[in-house]
Protein backbone atom coordinates (compact mmCIF):
# COMPACT_ATOMS: atom_id res chain seq x y z
CA UNK A 1 0.00 0.00 0.00
CA UNK A 2 1.40 3.08 -0.84
CA UNK A 3 2.01 6.28 1.87
CA UNK A 4 0.91 9.12 0.83
CA UNK A 5 2.22 12.74 1.72
CA UNK A 6 1.95 16.25 0.20
CA UNK A 7 5.27 17.86 0.78
CA UNK A 8 3.93 22.05 0.68
CA UNK A 9 6.24 25.20 0.77
CA UNK A 10 5.90 28.12 3.23
CA UNK A 11 7.20 31.27 4.14
CA UNK A 12 7.77 31.40 7.85
CA UNK A 13 6.43 34.60 8.76
CA UNK A 14 3.94 34.35 6.64
CA UNK A 15 2.36 31.53 8.26
CA UNK A 16 2.56 31.15 11.67
CA UNK A 17 0.20 27.55 11.83
CA UNK A 18 2.23 25.90 10.01
CA UNK A 19 5.51 27.15 11.84
CA UNK A 20 4.35 25.86 15.21
CA UNK A 21 3.23 22.42 13.46
CA UNK A 22 6.31 21.88 12.60
CA UNK A 23 8.74 23.37 15.46
CA UNK A 24 6.20 20.79 17.52
CA UNK A 25 7.27 18.14 15.58
CA UNK A 26 11.08 18.83 15.90
CA UNK A 27 11.40 19.18 19.14
CA UNK A 28 9.43 16.00 19.80
CA UNK A 29 11.76 14.14 17.14
CA UNK A 30 14.86 15.69 19.02
CA UNK A 31 13.79 14.65 22.87
CA UNK A 32 13.11 10.83 21.37
CA UNK A 33 16.94 11.24 20.56
CA UNK A 34 17.75 12.94 24.13
CA UNK A 35 18.65 16.04 21.91
CA UNK A 36 18.07 19.24 24.02
CA UNK A 37 20.00 21.78 23.22
CA UNK A 38 19.97 22.35 19.55
CA UNK A 39 21.06 26.03 18.86
CA UNK A 40 18.47 26.28 15.69
CA UNK A 41 15.85 24.86 17.80
CA UNK A 42 14.11 28.02 18.75
CA UNK A 43 11.54 30.08 17.70
CA UNK A 44 13.50 33.63 16.21
CA UNK A 45 13.33 31.46 13.06
CA UNK A 46 9.18 32.12 12.64
CA UNK A 47 9.68 35.38 12.97
CA UNK A 48 12.46 36.08 10.00
CA UNK A 49 11.73 37.47 6.44
CA UNK A 50 14.22 35.40 5.14
CA UNK A 51 13.05 31.93 6.48
CA UNK A 52 11.45 28.81 3.93
CA UNK A 53 10.29 26.04 4.40
CA UNK A 54 8.97 22.85 2.95
CA UNK A 55 6.37 20.53 5.72
CA UNK A 56 5.93 17.29 4.79
CA UNK A 57 1.70 16.64 5.61
CA UNK A 58 -0.56 13.40 6.10
CA UNK A 59 -4.08 13.63 4.39
CA UNK A 60 -5.18 14.76 7.53
CA UNK A 61 -2.79 17.39 8.10
CA UNK A 62 -0.64 16.44 10.26
CA UNK A 63 2.94 16.98 10.06
CA UNK A 64 5.22 14.69 9.46
CA UNK A 65 8.47 16.00 8.58
CA UNK A 66 10.10 19.43 7.52
CA UNK A 67 13.13 21.32 6.59
CA UNK A 68 13.71 25.01 6.26
CA UNK A 69 16.17 27.29 4.14
CA UNK A 70 17.51 30.20 5.43
CA UNK A 71 18.67 33.51 3.22
CA UNK A 72 21.85 35.18 4.53
CA UNK A 73 20.88 38.54 4.86
CA UNK A 74 24.01 39.93 6.84
CA UNK A 75 21.93 40.87 9.89
CA UNK A 76 20.74 37.78 11.24
CA UNK A 77 23.09 34.52 11.40
CA UNK A 78 22.62 31.68 9.74
CA UNK A 79 21.79 28.55 12.03
CA UNK A 80 25.29 26.86 11.41
CA UNK A 81 26.99 30.33 12.42
CA UNK A 82 25.17 30.23 15.57
CA UNK A 83 26.38 26.20 16.00
CA UNK A 84 29.46 26.27 15.13
CA UNK A 85 30.81 30.33 14.80
CA UNK A 86 32.19 30.21 18.54
CA UNK A 87 34.27 27.15 17.84
CA UNK A 88 35.69 28.07 14.53
CA UNK A 89 35.42 31.65 13.59
CA UNK A 90 36.31 31.40 10.25
CA UNK A 91 32.79 29.88 9.52
CA UNK A 92 31.79 33.86 9.24
CA UNK A 93 34.43 34.12 6.40
CA UNK A 94 33.69 31.89 4.58
CA UNK A 95 30.21 32.31 4.16
CA UNK A 96 30.72 35.99 3.50
CA UNK A 97 32.86 34.86 0.77
CA UNK A 98 29.31 33.62 -0.55
CA UNK A 99 27.74 36.69 0.39
CA UNK A 100 27.11 38.60 -2.68
CA UNK A 101 26.09 36.02 -5.19
CA UNK A 102 23.30 35.16 -2.87
CA UNK A 103 23.78 32.22 -0.31
CA UNK A 104 21.47 30.35 2.34
CA UNK A 105 21.38 27.22 4.32
CA UNK A 106 19.24 24.34 4.33
CA UNK A 107 18.39 23.57 7.87
CA UNK A 108 16.23 21.90 10.05
CA UNK A 109 15.56 18.25 9.22
CA UNK A 110 13.08 16.43 10.35
CA UNK A 111 10.41 13.22 10.30
CA UNK A 112 8.46 11.73 12.66
CA UNK A 113 8.70 8.59 14.29
CA UNK A 114 5.43 7.93 12.59
CA UNK A 115 7.02 7.94 9.09
CA UNK A 116 10.52 6.40 9.95
CA UNK A 117 12.62 4.49 7.62
CA UNK A 118 10.41 5.24 4.55
CA UNK A 119 13.02 7.53 3.26
CA UNK A 120 11.40 10.92 3.50
CA UNK A 121 14.77 13.14 4.69
CA UNK A 122 16.30 12.89 1.04
CA UNK A 123 13.02 13.77 -0.56
CA UNK A 124 12.59 16.64 1.73
CA UNK A 125 16.74 17.55 1.29
CA UNK A 126 16.21 17.33 -2.61
CA UNK A 127 12.58 19.83 -2.40
CA UNK A 128 14.56 22.43 -0.28
CA UNK A 129 17.49 22.34 -2.63
CA UNK A 130 14.85 22.35 -5.87
CA UNK A 131 12.89 25.60 -4.15
CA UNK A 132 16.39 27.73 -4.00
CA UNK A 133 15.82 28.87 -7.44
CA UNK A 134 12.97 30.99 -6.84
CA UNK A 135 14.97 32.60 -3.83
CA UNK A 136 17.82 33.25 -6.03
CA UNK A 137 20.75 31.63 -4.33
CA UNK A 138 23.64 30.06 -6.01
CA UNK A 139 25.12 28.05 -3.00
CA UNK A 140 24.01 26.52 -0.30
CA UNK A 141 25.26 25.34 3.07
CA UNK A 142 24.39 22.78 5.81
CA UNK A 143 25.55 21.24 8.88
CA UNK A 144 24.92 17.32 9.54
CA UNK A 145 26.05 14.72 11.88
CA UNK A 146 27.92 12.02 10.40
CA UNK A 147 24.81 9.19 9.67
CA UNK A 148 23.32 11.69 7.65
CA UNK A 149 26.62 12.43 5.72
CA UNK A 150 26.07 10.12 3.05
CA UNK A 151 22.83 11.51 2.09
CA UNK A 152 23.87 15.05 2.08
CA UNK A 153 26.63 14.44 0.08
CA UNK A 154 24.54 12.40 -3.11
CA UNK A 155 23.01 15.94 -3.45
CA UNK A 156 25.92 17.81 -3.92
CA UNK A 157 26.92 18.75 -0.68
CA UNK A 158 30.96 18.87 0.24
CA UNK A 159 32.94 18.74 3.53
CA UNK A 160 34.47 21.85 4.47
CA UNK A 161 37.85 20.14 5.93
CA UNK A 162 39.36 23.47 6.98
CA UNK A 163 36.79 24.31 9.91
CA UNK A 164 36.90 22.66 12.90
CA UNK A 165 39.14 19.56 13.30
CA UNK A 166 39.66 18.46 9.93
CA UNK A 167 36.02 19.46 9.01
CA UNK A 168 34.75 18.21 12.26
CA UNK A 169 33.03 19.53 15.55
CA UNK A 170 31.57 17.81 18.30
CA UNK A 171 27.51 19.02 18.12
CA UNK A 172 25.03 18.94 19.59
CA UNK A 173 26.50 17.24 22.43
CA UNK A 174 29.72 14.79 23.13
CA UNK A 175 27.48 11.96 21.60
CA UNK A 176 27.53 13.48 17.91
CA UNK A 177 30.34 14.37 15.55
CA UNK A 178 28.73 17.23 12.84
CA UNK A 179 30.42 18.39 9.64
CA UNK A 180 29.45 21.88 7.84
CA UNK A 181 28.97 21.49 4.36
CA UNK A 182 28.70 23.54 0.97
CA UNK A 183 26.73 22.49 -2.53
CA UNK A 184 29.40 23.29 -4.32
CA UNK A 185 26.99 25.33 -6.17
CA UNK A 186 23.14 25.45 -6.12
CA UNK A 187 22.39 26.32 -9.52
CA UNK A 188 24.37 23.93 -11.53
CA UNK A 189 24.28 21.11 -9.20
CA UNK A 190 27.46 19.56 -10.23
CA UNK A 191 28.83 17.91 -7.48
CA UNK A 192 25.15 15.83 -7.05
CA UNK A 193 25.07 12.17 -7.74
CA UNK A 194 23.13 11.92 -11.21
CA UNK A 195 19.98 10.88 -10.16
CA UNK A 196 19.57 13.19 -7.53
CA UNK A 197 20.54 15.80 -9.93
CA UNK A 198 18.22 14.87 -11.97
CA UNK A 199 15.21 14.65 -9.80
CA UNK A 200 16.18 17.83 -8.12
CA UNK A 201 16.09 19.61 -11.72
CA UNK A 202 12.52 17.96 -12.52
CA UNK A 203 11.28 19.32 -8.92
CA UNK A 204 12.67 22.75 -10.37
CA UNK A 205 10.86 22.38 -13.61
CA UNK A 206 7.88 21.06 -12.27
CA UNK A 207 7.72 22.40 -8.67
CA UNK A 208 4.02 21.15 -8.72
CA UNK A 209 3.65 17.59 -9.17
CA UNK A 210 2.33 13.81 -8.24
CA UNK A 211 5.15 11.56 -8.10
CA UNK A 212 5.66 7.79 -6.65
CA UNK A 213 8.83 7.73 -5.23
CA UNK A 214 10.45 4.46 -4.48
CA UNK A 215 11.27 4.10 -0.60
CA UNK A 216 13.47 1.52 1.59
CA UNK A 217 10.08 0.52 2.44
CA UNK A 218 8.36 0.74 -0.83
CA UNK A 219 6.67 3.28 -2.62
CA UNK A 220 5.54 6.65 -1.07
CA UNK A 221 2.99 8.76 -3.38
CA UNK A 222 4.10 12.51 -2.88
CA UNK A 223 1.91 15.36 -3.92
CA UNK A 224 4.99 17.86 -3.87
CA UNK A 225 3.36 21.78 -4.07
CA UNK A 226 6.81 23.67 -3.97
CA UNK A 227 5.96 26.91 -5.21
CA UNK A 228 6.28 29.35 -2.48
CA UNK A 229 3.24 30.75 -2.21
CA UNK A 230 2.17 34.80 -2.92
CA UNK A 231 0.45 35.97 0.28
CA UNK A 232 -0.99 38.70 0.64
CA UNK A 233 -0.02 41.56 3.00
Amino acid sequence: MKIELRFRSFTAIKDPETCEKYLDGHVQVLKDYGITNITTNNRQWMSLPNVHGIVAETEAGEVVGGVRVHIADGIHPLPVEKAVGSMDPNVFKIINEYFDEGTGELCGLWNAKSVAGIGISILLVRAGIAIVNQIRLASLFTICADYTLPMVRKVGFVVEDGLGKDGEFVYPNDSYIARVLRKMNAETLETADEYDRNRIFDLRDNPTQLTVETGPKGDVLIDYQLVIPKYED
